[in-house]
């Protein structure tokens, strides 16, 4: 996908994620987080926003600090939300295309990364918001959805942090059925390594439509269809928390 589809989702996302809490209110649970409430979900994606347009709005050579969050509740916590995702947006469309700033996963360059991911960080912490407010949950388009997929199995899960491990190695295959993607995820006592396409054959298969595998394989919903060994999707749904 091109920078400007993700900063056009993350515009999008970012505004259902404040309408849903300003809906549900602050003091809503949070089903996706359990541990959350609503005023939690704003302040850490509010932080998170802050953090980001700073690092992009000023080209920042290393990772800064995090935010603070404010003492702040109700419509004033979601107006202060609403002011961090804004200036998010501003910072990433005004940015040059050959910004040179900290990121922290493979992309073509710093300005996509950071339009890539935060795009995804809002989309999912979005869901979480509609979740407490109930209803029906805004589609997710499966094209963005199979790149999400991508960023998480071939980004964060490249990482040493990743403890998706197998003690002996194994294979994982993640399909989305809608869109014709697959990736080849081989396991192993190190980070996972993952691959586009069947690769090579596979212990266990997780496969759904895009958009469902996507909210799934960030713990946000059931894992779809599970053919094969379903330890390995187990491991998956205990260790994949990033």
């Amino acid at each position: 996908m091109e920078i400007a589809e993700h900063i056009e989702i993350l515009d999008r996302e970012g505004r259902l994620l404040a309408a849903a809490a300003e809906q549900a209110g602050t003091d809503a649970a949070v089903p996706t987080c359990p541990d959350w409430r609503v005023r939690d979900l704003l302040r850490h994606t509010g932080v998170v926003h802050r953090w980001a347009a700073s690092t992009v709005a000023d080209a920042l050579p290393s990772r800064p600090a995090w935010p603070e969050a404010p003492d702040l509740d109700g419509a004033d916590l979601v107006a202060w939300f609403r002011e961090g995702h804004a200036d998010l947006v501003s910072a990433l469309n005004a940015a040059p295309s050959d910004l040179e700033c900290w990121a922290f996963l493979p992309a073509p360059s710093p300005l996509a990364f950071w339009a890539r991911r935060q795009a995804n960080e809002t989309t999912v912490h979005r869901v979480d918001a509609e979740s407490a407010r109930g209803g029906t949950p805004t589609a997710l388009d499966p094209a963005f959805a199979a790149d999400g997929i991508d960023e998480l199995l071939r980004g964060f899960h490249a990482r040493a942090k990743s403890r998706v491990r197998t003690p002996e190695p194994r294979v994982l295959r993640v399909r989305a059925t809608d869109v014709k993607e697959s990736w080849t995820v081989r396991l192993s006592p190190e980070p996972p390594v993952t691959e586009h396409g069947d690769t090579v054959p596979a212990d266990c298969e997780i496969a759904g439509q895009a958009a469902y595998l996507y909210l799934a394989l960030w713990n946000r919903q059931p894992l779809p269809q599970i053919t094969g060994d379903t330890a390995l999707a187990t491991l998956w749904r205990e260790a994949s928390g990033i």
